[in-house]
């Protein structure tokens, strides 16, 4: 009787093999399916772009504000009588001037003066 559990055991655990470990194995289907998922988001994302590139498309197709705005900021372009203003900001990115009563009176000092 022992030898006969021991075969039946023996026989479901050949029979197991293939359903954890073997070609189709649910190992796999699991890893098949993170890919898949994986797969659909970057797919997602690459529709979103593509829907972008779609309407750039057809916005140049169709008027001429599109094609206006890319020679006007991409190529540096400007409209016959038109004036061109170009601000340029100082290296440190600031752009307000700083005024205190402190560097007033620094500049109206006279040389060699010490300041209180």
């Amino acid at each position: 009787m022992r030898g006969l559990g021991l075969l039946l055991a023996l026989l479901i655990l050949l029979l197991q093999y293939p359903l954890w470990l073997g070609k189709g194995s649910w190992l796999k289907v699991w890893e098949l399916e993170r890919q898949v998922e994986q797969q659909k988001t970057a797919n997602e994302a690459l529709a979103v772009r593509n829907a972008k590139l779609a309407a750039e498309v057809n916005d140049l197709k169709q008027g001429f504000d599109a094609i206006e705005e890319r020679a006007r900021f991409e190529l540096g372009m400007i409209k016959r009588n038109e004036v061109f203003f170009q601000v340029v900001e100082p290296p440190g990115g600031e752009t307000s001037v700083k005024t205190n009563q402190s560097d007033a009176a620094g500049a109206a000092a006279p040389p060699g003066a010490t300041q209180p």
